[in-house]
Protein backbone atom coordinates (compact mmCIF):
# COMPACT_ATOMS: atom_id res chain seq x y z
CA UNK A 1 0.00 0.00 0.00
CA UNK A 2 2.03 3.35 -1.17
CA UNK A 3 -0.50 5.99 -0.35
CA UNK A 4 0.66 8.30 -2.44
CA UNK A 5 -2.30 8.53 -4.47
CA UNK A 6 -4.43 11.93 -3.62
CA UNK A 7 -8.25 11.82 -4.68
CA UNK A 8 -9.73 14.95 -5.62
CA UNK A 9 -13.69 15.20 -5.71
CA UNK A 10 -15.01 17.84 -7.54
CA UNK A 11 -16.68 18.95 -10.99
CA UNK A 12 -15.22 19.04 -14.62
CA UNK A 13 -16.09 23.12 -14.37
CA UNK A 14 -13.89 23.70 -11.41
CA UNK A 15 -10.77 25.74 -11.92
CA UNK A 16 -9.26 25.39 -8.35
CA UNK A 17 -8.81 21.45 -8.99
CA UNK A 18 -7.35 21.97 -12.77
CA UNK A 19 -4.72 24.13 -10.98
CA UNK A 20 -3.78 22.01 -8.25
CA UNK A 21 -3.09 18.68 -9.80
CA UNK A 22 -0.01 19.59 -11.60
CA UNK A 23 1.36 20.94 -8.51
CA UNK A 24 0.93 17.55 -6.99
CA UNK A 25 2.26 16.06 -9.51
CA UNK A 26 5.45 18.04 -9.56
CA UNK A 27 5.97 17.23 -6.03
CA UNK A 28 5.45 13.31 -7.09
CA UNK A 29 1.78 12.82 -6.23
CA UNK A 30 -0.44 10.13 -7.76
CA UNK A 31 -3.45 12.10 -8.73
CA UNK A 32 -7.26 10.74 -9.45
CA UNK A 33 -9.98 12.68 -10.37
CA UNK A 34 -13.54 12.06 -10.19
CA UNK A 35 -15.90 14.80 -11.98
CA UNK A 36 -19.24 13.89 -9.75
CA UNK A 37 -21.19 16.14 -12.91
CA UNK A 38 -19.58 12.89 -15.38
CA UNK A 39 -20.08 9.95 -12.83
CA UNK A 40 -21.02 6.99 -13.24
CA UNK A 41 -21.15 7.63 -16.94
CA UNK A 42 -17.44 7.90 -17.50
CA UNK A 43 -15.96 5.59 -14.39
CA UNK A 44 -16.42 2.36 -13.32
CA UNK A 45 -15.95 1.24 -9.47
CA UNK A 46 -15.81 -1.80 -7.54
CA UNK A 47 -16.18 -2.78 -3.92
CA UNK A 48 -15.34 -6.23 -2.86
CA UNK A 49 -15.92 -7.83 1.04
CA UNK A 50 -14.43 -11.23 0.80
CA UNK A 51 -12.42 -13.21 3.49
CA UNK A 52 -12.53 -10.48 6.11
CA UNK A 53 -11.29 -8.14 3.71
CA UNK A 54 -12.03 -4.82 1.71
CA UNK A 55 -10.86 -4.68 -1.78
CA UNK A 56 -11.94 -1.09 -3.75
CA UNK A 57 -10.70 0.17 -6.62
CA UNK A 58 -12.25 3.28 -9.20
CA UNK A 59 -11.45 3.73 -12.90
CA UNK A 60 -11.45 6.70 -15.29
CA UNK A 61 -12.90 5.15 -18.27
CA UNK A 62 -11.52 7.85 -21.57
CA UNK A 63 -8.09 7.68 -19.92
CA UNK A 64 -7.68 4.15 -18.54
CA UNK A 65 -6.67 5.63 -15.25
CA UNK A 66 -7.12 3.41 -11.88
CA UNK A 67 -6.47 3.62 -8.61
CA UNK A 68 -6.98 0.95 -5.44
CA UNK A 69 -8.66 2.43 -2.32
CA UNK A 70 -5.73 1.30 -0.72
CA UNK A 71 -3.33 3.55 -2.55
CA UNK A 72 -5.49 6.97 -1.74
CA UNK A 73 -3.18 9.15 1.21
CA UNK A 74 -5.68 11.94 1.29
CA UNK A 75 -8.90 12.95 -0.29
CA UNK A 76 -9.44 16.90 -1.84
CA UNK A 77 -13.61 16.53 -1.55
CA UNK A 78 -13.86 20.12 -3.71
CA UNK A 79 -17.09 20.82 -4.85
CA UNK A 80 -20.36 18.90 -6.15
CA UNK A 81 -21.90 18.31 -9.37
CA UNK A 82 -25.12 16.65 -10.59
CA UNK A 83 -24.10 12.84 -11.82
CA UNK A 84 -24.46 12.35 -15.21
CA UNK A 85 -25.71 8.44 -16.59
CA UNK A 86 -24.86 6.73 -20.08
CA UNK A 87 -28.41 6.90 -21.08
CA UNK A 88 -30.00 10.48 -21.24
CA UNK A 89 -33.40 9.21 -22.03
CA UNK A 90 -34.10 8.33 -18.14
CA UNK A 91 -37.80 8.13 -16.85
CA UNK A 92 -38.35 10.32 -13.76
CA UNK A 93 -38.58 7.01 -11.73
CA UNK A 94 -35.59 6.08 -13.14
CA UNK A 95 -33.29 8.55 -13.08
CA UNK A 96 -34.29 9.34 -9.31
CA UNK A 97 -33.62 5.52 -8.60
CA UNK A 98 -30.30 5.67 -10.78
CA UNK A 99 -29.16 9.14 -8.93
CA UNK A 100 -29.81 7.61 -5.40
CA UNK A 101 -28.03 3.94 -5.77
CA UNK A 102 -24.90 6.06 -7.68
CA UNK A 103 -25.00 8.09 -4.47
CA UNK A 104 -24.71 5.04 -2.13
CA UNK A 105 -22.31 3.47 -4.40
CA UNK A 106 -19.71 5.94 -4.69
CA UNK A 107 -19.82 7.61 -0.94
CA UNK A 108 -20.44 3.81 0.22
CA UNK A 109 -16.78 3.06 -1.39
CA UNK A 110 -15.19 6.55 -0.71
CA UNK A 111 -16.00 6.24 3.12
CA UNK A 112 -14.25 3.57 3.83
CA UNK A 113 -10.73 5.08 2.98
CA UNK A 114 -8.73 5.61 5.71
CA UNK A 115 -6.42 8.82 4.85
CA UNK A 116 -6.75 12.10 5.03
CA UNK A 117 -9.40 13.98 4.05
CA UNK A 118 -9.81 17.65 3.56
CA UNK A 119 -12.86 17.88 4.29
CA UNK A 120 -15.07 14.53 5.42
CA UNK A 121 -18.19 15.03 3.87
CA UNK A 122 -19.94 14.68 7.51
CA UNK A 123 -17.85 17.48 8.66
CA UNK A 124 -18.65 19.78 5.76
CA UNK A 125 -22.59 18.62 6.33
CA UNK A 126 -22.02 19.85 9.30
CA UNK A 127 -20.43 23.52 9.08
CA UNK A 128 -23.34 24.02 6.44
CA UNK A 129 -25.96 25.73 8.55
CA UNK A 130 -25.44 29.63 9.18
CA UNK A 131 -27.71 29.27 12.48
CA UNK A 132 -25.30 26.57 14.08
CA UNK A 133 -22.17 28.79 12.44
CA UNK A 134 -23.60 31.94 14.42
CA UNK A 135 -23.94 30.09 17.81
CA UNK A 136 -20.38 28.51 17.42
CA UNK A 137 -18.78 31.88 16.67
CA UNK A 138 -20.17 33.30 19.82
CA UNK A 139 -19.21 30.10 21.48
CA UNK A 140 -15.55 30.83 19.93
CA UNK A 141 -15.77 34.30 21.37
CA UNK A 142 -16.68 36.20 18.08
CA UNK A 143 -18.79 38.42 17.95
CA UNK A 144 -21.93 38.07 15.71
CA UNK A 145 -24.54 40.40 13.95
CA UNK A 146 -28.00 40.90 15.60
CA UNK A 147 -30.10 38.22 13.68
CA UNK A 148 -33.41 36.47 13.66
CA UNK A 149 -34.37 33.32 11.06
CA UNK A 150 -38.35 33.17 11.28
CA UNK A 151 -41.42 32.76 9.38
CA UNK A 152 -43.61 34.80 12.13
CA UNK A 153 -43.90 38.32 10.21
CA UNK A 154 -44.47 39.77 13.92
CA UNK A 155 -41.31 38.57 15.05
CA UNK A 156 -39.64 39.72 11.78
CA UNK A 157 -41.67 43.58 12.16
CA UNK A 158 -40.39 43.83 16.18
CA UNK A 159 -37.18 42.68 15.33
CA UNK A 160 -36.21 45.02 12.76
CA UNK A 161 -38.01 48.14 14.11
CA UNK A 162 -35.77 47.33 17.31
CA UNK A 163 -32.64 47.75 15.83
CA UNK A 164 -30.34 50.57 16.34
CA UNK A 165 -29.59 51.10 12.27
CA UNK A 166 -31.02 49.56 9.48
CA UNK A 167 -31.55 45.91 8.81
CA UNK A 168 -30.25 43.84 6.15
CA UNK A 169 -31.72 40.45 4.36
CA UNK A 170 -29.43 37.75 3.71
CA UNK A 171 -30.56 34.19 1.89
CA UNK A 172 -29.13 31.30 4.26
CA UNK A 173 -28.52 29.40 1.66
CA UNK A 174 -27.56 30.81 -1.60
CA UNK A 175 -27.55 34.10 -2.88
CA UNK A 176 -28.85 32.52 -6.08
CA UNK A 177 -31.81 31.78 -4.78
CA UNK A 178 -32.50 28.44 -6.16
CA UNK A 179 -31.64 29.56 -9.76
CA UNK A 180 -28.95 27.24 -10.03
CA UNK A 181 -31.30 24.65 -9.56
CA UNK A 182 -33.60 25.13 -12.74
CA UNK A 183 -33.71 26.11 -16.26
CA UNK A 184 -33.08 29.68 -17.86
CA UNK A 185 -36.29 29.93 -19.08
CA UNK A 186 -37.98 28.53 -15.71
CA UNK A 187 -35.55 31.81 -13.21
CA UNK A 188 -38.00 33.84 -12.04
CA UNK A 189 -35.00 35.92 -10.48
CA UNK A 190 -31.12 35.14 -11.38
CA UNK A 191 -30.20 36.00 -7.30
CA UNK A 192 -30.25 38.56 -4.63
CA UNK A 193 -27.03 39.85 -2.92
CA UNK A 194 -26.96 40.74 0.92
CA UNK A 195 -29.71 43.69 0.46
CA UNK A 196 -30.53 46.18 2.94
CA UNK A 197 -34.52 46.53 4.12
CA UNK A 198 -36.49 48.75 2.09
CA UNK A 199 -39.65 50.63 3.04
CA UNK A 200 -41.18 48.30 -0.01
CA UNK A 201 -40.10 45.42 1.78
CA UNK A 202 -41.06 46.46 5.01
CA UNK A 203 -45.10 46.74 3.62
CA UNK A 204 -44.26 42.94 1.72
CA UNK A 205 -43.30 41.46 4.85
CA UNK A 206 -46.30 39.29 5.49
CA UNK A 207 -44.58 37.03 2.37
CA UNK A 208 -42.35 35.85 5.61
CA UNK A 209 -45.05 33.73 6.49
CA UNK A 210 -44.28 31.61 3.33
CA UNK A 211 -40.92 30.60 4.45
CA UNK A 212 -38.10 31.49 6.73
CA UNK A 213 -36.45 34.60 6.22
CA UNK A 214 -32.90 35.80 7.88
CA UNK A 215 -32.63 39.35 8.94
CA UNK A 216 -29.53 41.00 10.44
CA UNK A 217 -28.31 44.31 11.88
CA UNK A 218 -26.64 45.87 9.16
CA UNK A 219 -22.87 46.77 10.70
CA UNK A 220 -20.78 49.80 9.25
CA UNK A 221 -17.52 48.62 8.07
CA UNK A 222 -14.02 49.78 8.17
CA UNK A 223 -13.34 46.93 5.74
CA UNK A 224 -14.39 43.16 5.30
CA UNK A 225 -11.46 40.30 5.51
CA UNK A 226 -11.75 36.82 3.43
CA UNK A 227 -9.87 34.61 6.18
CA UNK A 228 -8.83 31.51 4.34
CA UNK A 229 -7.55 28.41 6.79
CA UNK A 230 -5.74 25.78 5.08
CA UNK A 231 -4.98 23.61 7.67
CA UNK A 232 -2.78 25.31 10.24
CA UNK A 233 -2.31 28.34 7.87
CA UNK A 234 -4.09 31.37 8.47
CA UNK A 235 -4.29 34.02 4.97
CA UNK A 236 -6.30 36.93 6.12
CA UNK A 237 -7.41 39.44 3.15
CA UNK A 238 -8.17 42.56 3.82
CA UNK A 239 -11.23 43.79 1.29
CA UNK A 240 -11.95 47.57 1.36
CA UNK A 241 -15.39 47.30 0.22
CA UNK A 242 -16.21 50.56 1.45
CA UNK A 243 -14.53 52.08 -1.40
CA UNK A 244 -17.34 51.57 -3.83
CA UNK A 245 -21.10 52.11 -3.82
CA UNK A 246 -21.20 48.48 -5.26
CA UNK A 247 -19.71 46.95 -2.64
CA UNK A 248 -20.80 48.68 0.29
CA UNK A 249 -23.56 46.13 1.30
CA UNK A 250 -22.52 43.33 -0.17
CA UNK A 251 -18.60 42.70 -1.09
CA UNK A 252 -19.06 39.90 -3.94
CA UNK A 253 -19.55 42.37 -7.01
CA UNK A 254 -16.41 41.45 -8.70
CA UNK A 255 -17.10 43.85 -11.31
CA UNK A 256 -16.33 46.93 -8.56
CA UNK A 257 -12.33 47.06 -8.29
CA UNK A 258 -11.94 47.05 -4.68
CA UNK A 259 -8.39 47.10 -2.93
CA UNK A 260 -7.58 43.72 -1.71
CA UNK A 261 -4.39 43.15 0.31
CA UNK A 262 -2.69 40.47 2.23
CA UNK A 263 -2.63 41.56 6.35
CA UNK A 264 -2.04 40.21 9.25
CA UNK A 265 -4.59 39.06 12.25
CA UNK A 266 -4.41 39.81 15.82
CA UNK A 267 -3.28 36.44 17.30
CA UNK A 268 -5.77 36.27 19.04
CA UNK A 269 -8.23 36.51 15.88
CA UNK A 270 -6.33 34.46 14.28
CA UNK A 271 -6.18 31.96 16.82
CA UNK A 272 -10.02 31.91 17.29
CA UNK A 273 -10.51 31.42 13.30
CA UNK A 274 -8.41 28.43 13.16
CA UNK A 275 -10.00 27.10 16.15
CA UNK A 276 -13.45 27.75 14.79
CA UNK A 277 -12.50 26.11 11.83
CA UNK A 278 -10.76 22.45 13.68
CA UNK A 279 -13.91 22.28 16.14
CA UNK A 280 -15.78 21.37 12.40
CA UNK A 281 -13.36 18.55 11.57
CA UNK A 282 -12.54 20.66 8.91
CA UNK A 283 -9.23 20.57 7.18
CA UNK A 284 -9.98 23.81 5.05
CA UNK A 285 -12.55 26.59 5.35
CA UNK A 286 -13.18 30.60 4.43
CA UNK A 287 -14.41 33.07 6.64
CA UNK A 288 -15.87 35.66 5.86
CA UNK A 289 -15.68 38.88 8.73
CA UNK A 290 -16.55 42.60 9.19
CA UNK A 291 -13.76 44.88 10.76
CA UNK A 292 -15.82 48.15 12.40
CA UNK A 293 -14.62 51.58 12.08
CA UNK A 294 -13.96 50.91 16.29
CA UNK A 295 -11.93 48.20 14.96
CA UNK A 296 -13.97 45.22 16.47
CA UNK A 297 -13.93 42.07 14.53
CA UNK A 298 -17.57 41.08 13.71
CA UNK A 299 -18.42 37.18 12.37
CA UNK A 300 -20.19 37.08 9.40
CA UNK A 301 -20.16 33.50 7.96
CA UNK A 302 -18.25 30.48 6.82
CA UNK A 303 -17.42 29.34 3.81
CA UNK A 304 -16.57 25.01 4.20
CA UNK A 305 -15.91 24.47 0.56
CA UNK A 306 -15.36 28.32 -0.11
CA UNK A 307 -13.65 29.66 -3.60
CA UNK A 308 -9.71 31.13 -2.42
CA UNK A 309 -8.44 31.16 -6.26
CA UNK A 310 -9.60 34.81 -6.55
CA UNK A 311 -7.70 35.75 -3.25
CA UNK A 312 -4.52 34.45 -4.47
CA UNK A 313 -5.61 36.67 -7.80
CA UNK A 314 -6.21 39.71 -6.29
CA UNK A 315 -3.31 39.01 -3.54
CA UNK A 316 -0.40 37.38 -5.38
CA UNK A 317 1.98 36.94 -2.16
CA UNK A 318 -0.56 34.74 -0.74
CA UNK A 319 0.55 31.00 -2.66
CA UNK A 320 -3.00 29.17 -1.65
CA UNK A 321 -2.66 26.61 -4.29
CA UNK A 322 0.20 25.93 -3.19
CA UNK A 323 -0.57 25.47 0.40
CA UNK A 324 -3.78 23.05 -0.53
CA UNK A 325 -0.96 21.15 -2.59
CA UNK A 326 1.74 21.35 0.68
CA UNK A 327 -1.25 19.99 3.01
CA UNK A 328 -2.12 17.23 0.59
CA UNK A 329 1.48 15.88 0.20
CA UNK A 330 2.65 16.42 3.86
CA UNK A 331 -0.46 14.41 4.73
CA UNK A 332 -0.06 11.84 2.31
CA UNK A 333 3.41 10.93 3.37
CA UNK A 334 2.17 11.04 6.92
CA UNK A 335 0.28 8.11 5.91
CA UNK A 336 2.38 6.40 3.96
CA UNK A 337 5.12 6.61 6.87
CA UNK A 338 2.48 5.38 9.04
CA UNK A 339 1.55 2.43 6.19
CA UNK A 340 5.24 1.48 6.65
CA UNK A 341 5.98 0.99 10.24
CA UNK A 342 2.83 -1.27 10.55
Amino acid sequence: MSKNTVLIISNSGDLHADLVAPLLAMRGMQCFRIDLDTFPRDYQLSQRFMHGALHGRLRHLPSGAQVGLHDIGAVWNRKSGEFAFPSTDLAPQELAYAQQESEQALFGLLYTIDCFWMSHPTALRGANWKGEQLQRAMCQGFRVPASIVTNDPGEARAFLSALPGEGIFKSLSSPLLGADRVDEDERIVNGLATTLVTQEMLDCLDAVGELACHFQEYIPKQYELRVTVIGERVFAARIDSQDDERTRVDCRDMSAEVRYSAVQLPPEIEQRCRSFVRSYGLAFSALDLIVTPEGDYVFLENNSCGQFLFIEQLVPEYRLLEAVADLLCKECACRQQSTLQR
